[in-house]
């Protein structure tokens, strides 16, 4: 009993400490601010035909005027080759890397178009539809006659021929008959 006002005289002196802490934050702090929503932006609009070609929707491209994609041979990657026409002079065929006119090379052949680099800017080129093939009575541009020619006379389909006779399998006396491996051995003798 003789630490009872000890321990009280020490008690006190924590709460009084505790308690002047306390009141002098009060006291000096500093006011708060009001917070504040940030503003609100305007929504964007969106813009449709930027994402129409995500989905398989046709995309306009700019197309290069003085080249024109004739045929494609073989989509295959790097032994690809595409047909092109230049300012109207008779048609090229170009492997990728190779060089239509100094300063523009094939970049990638793809089957219906192909992409040209010109000055390091890539330009694609659609593959030419022919509007008057099916007008011309269903032979191919290359077949029409020029003027002065006769025209050619129409392709006749192939006779279907019979199969050849079949001859009966020959029968071997010796059956076939397989061996199972033991397991275990995997040494080769």
């Amino acid at each position: 009993m003789k630490r009872l006002p000890l321990v009280v005289t020490v008690l006190a002196v924590v709460l009084l400490s505790a308690s002047l802490a306390y009141w002098g934050l009060q006291l000096f702090k500093p006011q708060q601010r009001a917070i504040a929503a940030p503003p609100q932006q305007a929504p964007m609009a969106l813009n449709i035909e930027a994402a129409k070609g995500l989905f398989g929707g046709q995309i306009t491209v700019a197309a290069v005027s003085n080249y024109q994609l004739r045929g494609v041979i073989a989509a295959r990657g790097e032994d690809s080759a595409a047909i092109i026409v230049v300012d109207g002079q008779p048609p090229l065929a170009l492997g990728v890397g190779r060089e239509v006119v100094p300063g523009v090379t094939v970049k990638e052949v793809h089957d219906k178009y192909v992409v040209l680099s010109e000055g390091g800017a890539l330009k694609r080129v659609e593959l030419a539809t022919d509007a008057g093939a099916g007008a011309a009575g269903g032979q191919p541009p290359s077949l029409l006659p020029g003027p002065g020619q006769q025209p050619l006379p129409p392709i006749a389909p192939p006779t279907p021929q019979a199969p050849p006779p079949q001859q009966p399998p020959q029968r071997s006396s010796v059956s076939p008959t397989t061996i199972a491996p033991v397991p275990g051995s995997d040494r080769t003798q």
